[in-house]
C-alpha cells in the first residue's frame, strides 16, 4: 500500500475539493506522458492504479517475434528469447506485458509528469471554484475589501476574488481594506485564468436578497416581494403582500421596533427604505406607492398603463419628492406612468370632472359618463359618501376647510377673526345656487 500517495490525495481532496478519481486520472495521464517522453511513444503503454491501496503499475504490451533481426521497433516488439525469460508461456506471434519501472525515467520525463499533475489540479480547482460561484449567481455573498485597482475594488470572496466596478458602486460609499461588505453577484465567467466574478452594490436585487435573508416570513413564502424600485444610496421602495390574513406583510418586514429593516438600512449605509402593501387594484397600489403623501383620487388606465393622481395642494411637493424621486420610484414600482396634479391644477384642467371618475369601495369605476339630463347611467350615488364640493373639500379623506386656512389657501372657508362681518363666505364654486347652511351670523341682533 502506498501510504504517502494516499495521504497526499486525501489532503488534496479535502483542501481543494477535488475528487480522488480526478486525481487518479491525472496521475495516469502523467505516467503516460513520462513514458512518451522516455520511449518516444506511448501507444502500447498501460497504467493501472489500485483505488484502494494506491499501488500502481505501468507496463508495455509488446509483440513477440522469432529473431532479433525481425525486431523493427524495440518499444513495441520483443524477441522470443527475451520473452521466454520473462514468461515461460511466451509464443511467437503472441503479446506479452512488460513492466516499466518509473524510477528509470529521466529528469525531463519526471518533470513533465509532475507538470501534468499540477496542471490538472489547477484546472480542477478552477472548475470547482467556477461551479461553486456559478450556483451563487444572482445571490448575495459577504466579501472582504482587498484593495483599490484604479476606481474599481477587488473583493475577496474566499476561494476567489471578485471585481466591484465603478459603475456598480454607490456614489459616496467608501471602503477600507479588510472591511466586510455584502455584494450581489452579477455574473460569473469562466476564463483560462480562472473564474471572473462581477459584483454590484447598486442592483435592486441586492435589497431583495437582504430582505429574504433577514425576514423569516419571506424565506418561508408567507410574505412575498412583488416589486422593487431603487435609487442606490438614496431610497428604495418595496411592495409586499401576504397570503395569510393573520400576517401583516409590512410589519413582518419592518420587525419589532424596526429591528429587521434597520439591519438592512445599516448594511446599505443609511439608504432609506419604504415598504408598502401591494394591491391588485392599480388605484390602491399607486396610492400606497406614493406614500407618505396623502392622495385625494387616483384615475388609473390599466390598458395604457397611465394614471392621473390628485393630491391636496399642500401635499404636492411631498408626493413628487425631492427632484421627483418619490414619483419616479412609485412609477417604477407600479409600472404606471403617473401624472400628479394638485387639486387647484385639477380643477383648472379643461374638461376635468370628478364625477366622471367615481370609484366604489373596491376601486372599480362606479360611473363612467353622465346623461344629458344630469342623471347617471347606473343609479344614483350617495352624496354624503362620494360627492365632493367644488372647493376641493373631500369628506371621505377627512379634509376640512379649516385645513386650508392654516395653509393660507385662497379658498379659506372662514374670514379672519375680528372681522366686521363674521358671516361665512361662499367658496367660489361656479354654482350660484350653492349656499352654506346658516348663511350669516350677525354680531348684533337686528331689530
Amino acid at each position: 500500500m502506498n501510504k504517502e500517495l494516499m495521504e497526499a490525495l486525501n489532503i488534496l481532496e479535502k483542501e481543494k475539493e477535488i475528487s480522488k478519481e480526478t486525481l487518479f486520472e491525472a496521475i495516469e495521464n502523467s505516467l503516460l506522458t513520462a513514458c512518451k517522453n522516455h520511449f518516444g511513444k506511448a501507444d502500447n503503454i498501460t497504467v493501472q492504479i489500485d483505488r484502494e491501496t494506491c499501488d500502481f503499475m505501468v507496463y508495455a504490451t509488446k509483440d513477440i517475434v522469432a529473431t532479433y533481426d525481425e525486431v523493427e521497433d524495440e518499444v513495441t516488439q520483443i524477441c522470443i528469447d527475451d520473452a521466454i525469460q520473462l514468461s515461460k508461456n511466451a509464443v511467437v506471434g503472441d503479446t506479452i506485458n512488460i513492466e516499466i519501472k518509473s524510477k528509470e525515467f529521466g529528469r525531463i520525463a519526471t518533470q513533465n509528469a509532475k507538470n501534468v499533475i499540477l496542471q490538472k489540479i489547477r484546472e480542477e480547482e478552477r472548475s470547482v471554484v467556477y461551479n461553486q460561484f456559478f450556483e451563487k449567481e444572482k445571490d448575495v455573498v459577504t466579501g472582504i475589501v482587498q484593495r483599490y485597482i484604479g476606481r474599481n475594488i477587488s473583493i475577496n470572496l474566499g476561494k476567489a476574488d471578485a471585481m466591484l466596478n465603478e459603475a456598480e458602486q454607490v456614489k459616496g460609499e467608501e471602503f477600507k481594506p479588510t472591511e466586510r461588505i455584502k455584494v450581489y453577484i452579477l455574473e460569473v465567467k469562466n476564463t483560462p485564468k480562472g473564474p471572473r466574478i462581477l459584483v454590484s452594490r447598486t442592483h435592486p436585487e441586492l435589497v431583495k436578497r437582504l430582505f429574504e435573508a433577514e425576514v423569516t416570513e419571506i424565506k418561508d413564502g408567507t410574505v412575498e416581494i412583488m416589486s422593487i424600485a431603487r435609487e442606490a444610496g438614496s431610497r428604495t421602495k418595496l411592495a409586499v403582500r401576504t397570503n395569510n390574513p393573520n400576517v401583516d406583510a409590512v410589519g413582518a418586514c419592518v420587525g419589532m421596533n424596526g429591528a429587521r429593516v434597520n439591519a438592512i438600512v445599516e448594511e446599505l449605509r443609511g439608504e432609506k427604505i419604504d415598504i408598502v402593501n401591494w394591491d391588485e387594484n392599480p388605484g390602491n397600489f399607486i396610492q400606497n406607492a406614493l406614500s407618505p403623501a396623502k392622495i385625494v383620487a387616483v384615475f388609473a388606465d390599466p390598458d395604457e398603463k397611465t394614471a392621473k393622481v390628485v393630491v391636496p395642494d399642500y401635499q404636492l411637493s411631498l408626493a413628487i419628492g425631492k427632484e421627483g424621486q418619490n414619483a419616479r420610484l412609485a412609477a417604477r414600482l407600479t409600472g404606471y406612468k403617473i401624472d400628479i396634479k394638485s387639486e387647484t391644477q385639477a380643477k383648472d384642467a379643461e374638461g376635468f370632472r370628478y364625477e366622471d371618475y367615481m370609484y366604489d369601495e373596491d376601486g372599480d369605476v362606479y360611473y363612467e359618463e353622465e346623461y344629458e339630463d344630469g342623471e347617471y347611467e347606473e343609479g344614483e350615488y350617495d352624496d354624503s359618501e362620494y360627492a365632493e364640493s367644488e372647493d376641493s373639500t373631500y369628506e371621505e379623506e377627512g379634509f376640512e376647510d379649516s385645513a386650508y386656512e392654516e395653509e393660507g389657501s385662497e379658498d379659506a372657508a372662514y374670514e379672519e377673526e375680528g372681522s366686521e362681518d363674521a358671516e361665512y363666505e361662499e367658496v367660489d364654486s361656479g354654482d350660484s345656487d350653492l349656499e352654506a347652511e346658516d348663511t350669516s351670523y350677525e354680531e348684533e341682533t337686528e331689530e
